[in-house]
């Protein structure tokens, strides 16, 4: 039986909303910062979310496993058998927050048959919630309003919005900005509020040709596509979940409708590399 998404968001997003205000409570202090074994920072506020996030959801589906960027390794042979699971990344953007940037998000997808099919991403700096979920669609809500829906851009005719990494150096996406030329503008910003950009129009197109974790993507891939767009590989087909032993995701692109001038650019980029 297929579970009742739309009673599944009202308590992911309160529980994205407590680990958002576990978060700020530690943001507002001399925090320290560790260094994993992959040299990305750790903080007391991606531990604290993830615990506080793992406990909600094994309240809220015990019989659905959840895995978080802060879990222990899982092997792919147990991966394998779940056919439903949450993916969960309890701070996105750590280096944004050590820099008190305020660009972190907190991201928990439900993934099923390799497919992420509901979707919360919440910033808790200024408690922005993006949500969606199949057959729900995608929505965006502001601290004290209603939510309202959000849809991808039309096929521009005007120049085109590139939106990139502000943490991570990409000479991909340079090669694309000089093919593309004059009149695209970019916008830098942190975490998964990149792909949310894509999926309230704001931007038409998110290269990503450096590496990302399959936590990284998740909740706001389904946040897109039920705003009308897309996650793809470079070969255009749609990222897909806990298909192998390694987490890492391919280089992707996320956009809201193909387009001739960036998809030869972006074929030229290929190409090059």
């Amino acid at each position: 039986m297929m579970p009742n998404y739309e009673l599944l968001l009202d308590g992911v997003i309160h529980l994205a909303q407590a680990a958002s205000q576990a978060i700020m409570a530690i943001y507002a202090t001399d925090f320290a910062v560790q260094e994993k074994a992959d040299c990305s920072p750790l903080t007391l506020a991606d531990q604290a979310a993830h615990h506080l996030i793992i406990a909600g959801l094994r309240e809220l589906t015990p019989d659905w496993p959840s895995f978080s960027e802060e879990s222990e390794a899982v092997p792919y042979a147990v991966r394998a058998s779940w056919p439903y699971y949450w993916l969960i990344d309890p701070l996105d953007g750590t280096k944004e927050f050590v820099r008190r940037n305020g660009e972190f998000t907190v991201n928990i997808a439900l993934i099923h048959e390799h497919r992420p099919v509901l979707g919360v991403v919440v910033v808790p700096v200024t408690g922005v919630v993006y949500f969606a979920a199949e057959k729900v669609c995608a929505y965006k809500q502001m601290p004290g309003e209603l939510p309202r829906p959000i849809h991808v851009r039309p096929c521009p005719d005007s120049a085109l919005r590139l939106v990139g990494s502000r943490s991570h150096a990409d000479p991909g996406l340079q090669k694309l900005l000089d093919c593309l030329g004059s009149g695209t503008t970019l916008t830098q910003a942190g975490s998964s509020l990149k792909i949310c950009l894509v999926a309230e129009g704001q931007a038409d197109l998110y290269p990503r040709l450096g590496p990302t974790s399959e936590w990284d993507t998740a909740a706001a891939q389904c946040i897109v596509e039920q705003a009308g767009g897309h996650l793809s590989t470079l070969q255009l087909l749609p990222l897909r979940y806990n298909t192998q032993d390694s987490l890492l995701n391919p280089h992707f692109v996320v956009f809201g409708n193909t387009h001739p001038v960036w998809l030869h650019c972006l074929d030229r980029v290929k190409s090059a590399a």
